[in-house]
């Protein structure tokens, strides 16, 4: 490993700024987990192997050293409910997120941390992809979670995330009990969003097909409902909130 030199990185007088090591004071520990994941290239790459072929996720601390004035990069892990460490190297960026990244590059060069391995069963064609495809939630969206506050602003009661018709397995993100209505918020990839959806161009049959199977299912639980007496109401993650809350008042209006 090359040994940085105070020299090299311009604080051969003074201790390095707090900018280049120290997190905000504020900063929550989601948005310090994300910093993390930006630096490493993901929540996936974070994976630190354990004895047992067990795993857990790592992430990076600094600390300065006031007599040799330079900055010492670390590894962190939890396991079995205690604080594991292992120094990583020094690092010699002017900014945290800088030298965030490169301590993880460091780490992943050294053979202390590595890439998620794909499970057997999963149709990501890789550890990326199958990390967006994780993080992509099913339910409690910021769209959804936007229009619940707008029509609970309002004055208007609703369940959430439930089934219009108890023998049919289709749940609607707003349900209107007395009024029969059923809200969906579709998100653009998922249910192929005529301003936004972009075919993928890795095995792109098969997400095609995924699709093209889920606007399928979206018609068929439409048809469903309005045999059924119910009023549906669609809109896309990318409407606005105003625009959206107004579709659903007029539904409930017309009524």
């Amino acid at each position: 490993m090359t040994e940085v030199t105070s020299a090299q990185h311009g604080w051969s007088d003074r201790l390095p700024p707090e900018r280049a090591w120290k997190p905000r004071p504020s900063t929550s520990r989601s948005v310090r987990s994300a910093e993390q994941d930006r630096a490493a290239g993901g929540r996936h790459c974070r994976v630190v192997v354990l004895d047992d072929d067990q795993r857990a996720t790592g992430s990076i601390a600094f600390r300065v050293y006031k007599r040799t004035r330079r900055i010492r990069a670390y590894l962190r892990w939890s396991e079995q409910g205690r604080t594991r460490e292992r120094y990583v190297g020094e690092v010699n960026c002017a900014t945290r997120a800088e030298n965030l990244t490169q301590a993880w590059t460091i780490a992943r060069d050294a053979g202390l941390v590595r890439d998620e391995v794909l499970p057997a069963d999963s149709t990501a064609s890789s550890t990326a992809v199958r990390a967006v495809m994780t993080a992509n939630k099913g339910r409690d969206t910021k769209p959804e979670r936007l229009l619940r506050s707008a029509l609970y602003r309002q004055g208007l009661r609703y369940r959430v995330n439930a089934r219009p018709l108890p023998d049919l397995r289709r749940t609607a993100d707003l349900v209107f009990t007395k009024a029969r209505v059923a809200v969906f918020v579709d998100g653009c990839y998922w249910h192929g969003c005529p301003d936004h959806y972009r075919p993928a161009t890795r095995r792109s049959a098969f997400w095609s097909q995924k699709i093209q199977g889920n606007q399928a299912r979206d018609a068929d639980t439409n048809t469903r409902l309005r045999e059924a007496g119910w009023t549906v109401v669609r809109v896309w993650e990318h409407e606005a909130t105003d625009a959206a809350t107004a579709k659903v008042i007029a539904a409930l209006k017309a009524l």
